[in-house]
């Protein structure tokens, strides 16, 4: 990896975010503390992956700017061409990228016919950051 750094917090964050959902109930029975950190956790993850591990990993990066109109402006960055991209840390990202969506959809479906609505919660404010940083580099790489 030319980035060993940028890929560990990529993966840390992700999977932290994911092991306070699933194993927060070992821990404690606070809900709020659960929800809270899961929270910050994926923030965490929505800034690094969105202006860190996308720069780093795949030389991409993107950003919404709100004009005086009021309308959006999706603002895109690429690497210069002449630097390539490490085959397996582009491997990496991009294969994290596209299942996080899909197993926070899953765990989302779970919670749902389990009946357990504050836990879905968390897991659509996961799906919300992870489907935004997807369509943000999806946008990005064309």
């Amino acid at each position: 990896s030319s980035h060993p750094i940028a890929l560990l917090f990529l993966i840390l964050f992700k999977s932290g975010a994911l092991g306070l959902y699933l194993l927060g109930n070992f821990f404690t029975d606070n809900f709020i503390l659960i929800f809270v950190l899961c929270v910050l956790t994926l923030a965490m993850d929505f800034w690094m992956v969105k202006n860190i591990s996308g720069r780093l990993l795949v030389g991409l990066r993107w950003w919404n700017e709100v004009r005086e109109d009021g309308t959006n402006e999706w603002i895109f960055e690429s690497r210069d061409q002449s630097f390539p991209v490490n085959a397996s840390d582009s491997r990496v990202f991009w294969g994290v990228l596209y299942i996080t969506p899909v197993v926070w959809s899953l765990l989302a479906i779970v919670a749902f016919f389990s009946l357990r609505f504050q836990w879905l919660l968390i897991v659509i404010i996961a799906v919300l950051l992870s489907s935004a940083n997807l369509i943000g580099y999806q946008r990005c790489d064309k």
